[in-house]
């Protein structure tokens, strides 16, 4: 009778460890599961974003506009470092320029025409990586109601694998378009074509 008793109860104390420990052995698989299938997301900081966009003029110096007021999210994987989920939004009537004329002409009808089309958008969806903190962004870029595959080289202040998730990065990027392929045809014999777009920006955990 005692040693029944005793047999009894050491399946019993088997079968509650083996429960208990299940629990335990599982828990931590799905927490890193779920954990490293969630992207870092950040926002774009308005108050530390804008572009610029140079031009020659004349052939003998620049024209620059600024564009301050830039809204739009970044996604990076946890898993995957060229992975990428970009978006940046311009508002181009808030476009500034050096002077009163060629403010008047850059959101005129001949360039961005702001009254039809206040936005110009970059979506990018890959990237790869040229170094530890400088990639290429491939993308879209759209314009004056004109969609167009482009690329973004970009520079984050440091590499994006070091950084924690939640702390905030800069990223700065660079883009040379050409302006005719925008619809932006005008004044050719005094405006380059080519077009210097830089990025600069704060990116904040969203």
């Amino acid at each position: 009778m005692g040693k029944a008793i005793a047999r009894k109860v050491r399946r019993l104390g088997a079968t509650l460890a083996m429960a208990l420990a299940i629990p335990a052995l599982a828990m931590p698989a799905m927490g890193v599961s779920a954990w490293a299938s969630q992207p870092w997301r950040y926002a774009l900081d308005s108050t530390a974003s804008d572009v610029r966009a140079q031009v020659a003029f004349l052939g003998l110096s620049n024209k620059t506009a600024q564009f301050p007021t830039v809204r739009g999210r970044v996604a990076l994987s946890q898993h995957d470092r060229e992975a990428i989920d970009l978006d940046v939004t311009i508002d181009a009537r808030a476009l500034r320029a050096d002077d009163p004329t060629t403010l008047t002409r850059l959101k005129g009808p001949a360039f961005f025409d702001v009254a039809r089309f206040p936005d110009v958008r970059f979506s990018g969806q890959s990237m790869r990586f040229t170094g530890d903190r400088t990639a290429e962004v491939r993308g879209a870029l759209t314009a004056r109601g004109v969609t167009r595959p482009e690329t973004l080289r970009i520079t984050f202040d440091r590499d994006p694998a070091q950084a924690a998730p939640g702390d905030p990065m800069r990223l700065t990027g660079r883009m040379v378009i050409d302006r005719r392929d925008y619809g932006m045809t005008a004044w050719s014999l005094v405006v380059g074509n080519k077009v210097d777009i830089t990025l600069r920006t704060r990116m904040v955990p969203d």
